[in-house]
């Protein structure tokens, strides 16, 4: 009875939530306009959408988009030919790059190199002539080249200065610079992996896209074939394909014939995906009512099936490429891949193979560099696309 008869409490006002701020008619028209572009965009808009929230994959596409382009222009960028040779240095380390002397400012400069021989151990060792720098020039005249095979120039990126040296990472056996070797092997190591990707698809998409649009024996055939193809171990596989090709063949054919190889090696796995794709997608509606209107089944899976899980196959393209380079730089280390005068990771690679050698000169072990980056770099973008692959998620 004293709790119904007890006073209520006081009255609190409730606190007020709306905006003080003039109401703006536009700001509902610009909500509108953003769900309409995004409701609206196509799948490939929202797929590069979604790719650049992936910063790595950016960066990387970024990163391999600008080492595909400097392929083109390899003679410009590589401070000496591909085959000059530089007997006064013989295994001659990295040079440092300085920017100061003796407190001094000077730019860009390397110091001299003298060597003397180590008779306990065979070793060159050289010392630095610290008493002069040695300017690097840009955009100068050095080594000559035949430009593509077009015209002959001789106009670098960076030279060294008159009558001084500019190896950045060293040189080999044969006093060749590690760096515009490098340069210069970037075309064939990264060529390599589209041309053995080009190979590979064209197999997995005709086989799986026969095998998965009509079934039957073909299925079964194409299935066994493939059980064949992945129960061989690549690697003597390799070795094998490669050892059969006739030491007499020019470089050129040398390298389509290590493309074809790695092609028809690497196939397998793309075939069974875009079987098991198809397998899905011919029961569809799209698909049945082409093939009701009169539509081949050629044009049925090229034409309607396939652009179904493009993304998917650009995302597997994306992941295939390391494996090929990996699978050139494996043969050419091994000496069953390409030869000099052919140049490429791999080939550079071959050359560290002596343990002694790289003990003594560990530069020699330089060109592992760039192929662990473009592996890395193509991995990290195809995890950007398989992941922009589905815009919807």
């Amino acid at each position: 009875m004293t709790d119904i008869l007890r006073e209520p409490a006081p009255y609190k006002p409730i606190a007020h939530e709306v905006s003080p701020d003039p109401f703006d008619p536009m700001s509902v028209e610009r909500m509108t306009t953003e769900q309409e572009r995004y409701y609206l965009a196509s799948q490939w808009r929202m797929m590069w959408w979604k790719f650049r929230r992936h910063k790595l994959a950016v960066i990387s596409g970024a990163f391999l988009l600008l080492l595909y382009l400097s392929i083109a222009i390899s003679e410009f960028l590589a401070p000496y030919n591909l085959h000059s040779r530089h007997v006064d240095f013989i295994y001659a380390p990295p040079q440092a790059v300085h920017f100061f002397h003796k407190g001094a400012f000077v730019g860009p400069f390397v110091y001299g190199l003298d060597y003397h021989l180590n008779l306990e151990n065979l070793k060159r060792e050289y010392t630095e002539k610290t008493e002069k720098p040695l300017p690097i020039r840009f955009f100068c005249r050095g080594d000559s080249y035949r430009f593509w095979g077009l015209f002959d120039t001789d106009l670098h990126l960076a030279c060294a200065s008159e009558g001084g040296t500019l190896f950045l990472l060293g040189t080999d056996r044969l006093g060749r610079d590690l760096l515009s070797r490098i340069i210069y092997g970037a075309r064939i190591s990264l060529t390599i992996g589209f041309l053995g990707v080009a190979v590979s698809f064209l197999l997995g998409l005709t086989i799986g896209g026969a095998a998965g649009y009509y079934g039957g024996w073909i299925d079964g055939i194409s299935q066994r074939f493939i059980e064949v193809v992945r129960s061989v171990p690549h690697v003597p596989l390799w070795m094998a394909l490669s050892a059969i090709m006739p030491v007499t063949w020019s470089p050129i054919l040398v390298y389509f014939g290590i493309t074809i190889i790695l092609g028809l090696l690497d196939w397998t796995g793309l075939a069974r995906a875009v079987r098991s794709k198809l397998l899905a997608l011919r029961e569809e509606d799209f698909a049945l009512a082409a093939e009701l209107m009169g539509a081949r089944p050629r044009r049925i899976i090229w034409r309607h099936l396939m652009p179904s899980f493009m993304s998917h196959l650009i995302a597997s393209a994306t992941l295939a490429v390391p494996s090929m380079i990996l699978g050139e730089t494996a043969l050419s280390f091994l000496g069953l891949g390409l030869r000099p005068p052919v140049t490429s990771w791999g080939v550079l690679l071959n050359e560290a193979q002596n343990i002694n050698v790289v003990a003594l000169y560990p530069w020699l072990m330089f060109p592992v560099l760039p192929v662990i980056l473009v592996v890395l770099a193509f991995n990290f973008l195809g995890d950007g696309l398989r992941d922009a692959a589905d815009p919807y998620k």
